[in-house]
């Protein structure tokens, strides 16, 4: 049986624009980040999080593609997901898992999220470069992603996520994701 906080998430459109996470939740969101597991325990990932009203939060925000910036800057809380992807001064790679083990650790926060009762939506539709150029991200790190985080708004039942089992249907069926063995 697949776990609630599994079958329960889904990826918002739009937060709720007046509640603020807590300084609490954001520690643990970032510590559910820290505990995931990765290659060698090498930990090959890093995040700027900025909340609602902080500079960092604007700093972020500045840089949405125009179809994120529709719904994003409705959350509480915004996070790049970077990757350590070389070596300093080399193009050795750090970690030929750093993407993977990133995944994961944004997959912790993710439910950890939902188990604090938030939403959270990874997106891409930002400006990497301008980003990079924003927080002088050096070139052996990668901003791959970003996490938006918050309550999710209240929306009228007829736009409202469908239940778990109507999700499940829209989803590829376990048979299908399973590599066939020659």
């Amino acid at each position: 049986m697949l776990h609630p906080l599994l079958a329960g998430r889904w990826s918002p459109a739009s937060f709720d624009a007046s509640h603020d996470v807590t300084t609490d939740e954001i520690e643990a969101l970032l510590e559910a980040a820290r505990w995931a597991p990765s290659a060698g325990n090498s930990q090959p990932w890093a995040f700027i999080a900025g909340r609602r009203g902080e500079d960092t939060y604007q700093r972020l925000a500045r840089h949405l593609a125009a179809s994120s910036a529709r719904w994003a800057p409705t959350a509480s809380l915004l996070v790049a997901n970077l990757a350590h992807r070389y070596v300093a001064g080399t193009d050795w790679e750090f970690s030929e898992f750093s993407l993977y083990d990133l995944g994961q650790a944004v997959a912790h926060m993710t439910i950890q999220a939902q188990a604090l009762g938030l939403a959270a939506r990874q997106f891409r539709a930002f400006s990497r470069p301008g980003l990079t150029a924003e927080f002088d991200v050096p070139g052996h790190w990668e901003i791959t992603s970003m996490t938006a985080i918050g309550r999710p708004a209240a929306v009228p039942p007829e736009e409202a996520p469908p239940p778990s089992d109507a999700l499940s249907r829209q989803r590829r069926a376990v048979a299908d994701i399973l590599w066939p063995v020659a």
